[in-house]
């Protein structure tokens, strides 16, 4: 697995050399925009509108807007030095807290983390630690030139770190446009999508649930490269537009219900027969 940030994990006066590893993967297809006439890639040129010039990376700065056409140039070594004195190759976990208490939406990305030379020891006992305690670390951590709150728990006996946003980085729920503030709905509605949510309860399983877009691309991709006429999958009917709750939710709970079993009773031999058999 490739290793992608080495550095220490600190709580306390505790150290713990550890490495970095991408716990996800992005398995999107990537198309290539080509040209329709001889299906060449289209290159992309970074050109100045103003100058109508090609330019060069090495002729590249980067500029923050302050306000319409204006901005303040911040030059690439002016970058580098200011990433330098604070990136240290560090994982401070401040505090320790339960993991209920954070809300899904601060998550961003996953990282497994492996120990590096001379911690395996400490690596395991903060597994430990963190195992027993059922507590999550909350830690700080600077990669990619940008600092980032963490997340340090256990996941299938490995230590994972997931980054997190600030809270300044998650939009504010009361600006969603639209949202009623009172649930208008009967005692009898609110029964029924319950009832609907217990039949459609079940364990959580991974595997159960595929990209299938994905899926019906690879087909595609496949087809027409084997020379195969490409075949469109069936796509299921819409469902009518029920407009009534109830009736949703009524029409939900029996397409949901378990086909019932039907039990086929064994016919009675004629006791006539049975009598003349055993004679």
């Amino acid at each position: 697995m490739h290793t992608i940030w080495k550095g220490t994990i600190s709580f306390g006066l505790v150290n713990i050399p550890i490495k970095l590893h991408a716990a996800t993967e992005d398995k999107d297809i990537k198309l290539r925009t080509l040209h329709k006439k001889c299906h060449s890639p289209i290159q992309y040129e970074k050109i100045c509108p103003v100058c109508g010039e090609e330019v060069a990376p090495k002729d590249i700065v980067k500029g923050y807007e302050i306000t319409k056409g204006k901005f303040v140039v911040l030059e690439n070594e002016e970058i580098e030095e200011l990433r330098k004195k604070t990136e240290e190759k560090a994982v401070e976990i401040m505090d320790f807290v339960e993991m209920q208490e954070i809300d899904p939406i601060y998550f961003n990305r996953s990282y497994f983390m492996s120990p590096n030379e001379g911690g395996v020891k400490a690596y395991g006992l903060l597994r430990k630690a963190l195992t027993d305690s059922k507590k999550v670390g909350l830690a700080r951590i600077v990669m990619r030139s940008k600092e980032q709150l963490a997340v340090i728990r256990v996941f299938e006996n490995t230590l994972l770190m997931e980054t997190i946003h600030y809270p300044d980085e998650v939009r504010k729920a009361a600006d969603v446009p639209n949202v009623p503030a009172d649930d208008e709905v009967s005692k009898k509605e609110i029964d029924t999508a319950i009832l609907l949510i217990d039949q459609l309860t079940t364990r959580f399983k991974p595997e159960k649930y595929t990209d299938e877009y994905r899926a019906s691309l690879i087909k595609l991709i496949e087809s027409k490269r084997s020379g195969k006429a490409a075949v469109t999958p069936k796509v299921k009917e819409p469902e009518k537009n029920v407009t009534d709750l109830m009736a949703a939710l009524q029409a939900s709970i029996d397409r949901t219900k378990p086909p019932k079993k039907t039990t086929k009773r064994a016919a009675k031999k004629p006791a006539g027969k049975k009598a003349a058999k055993q004679a």
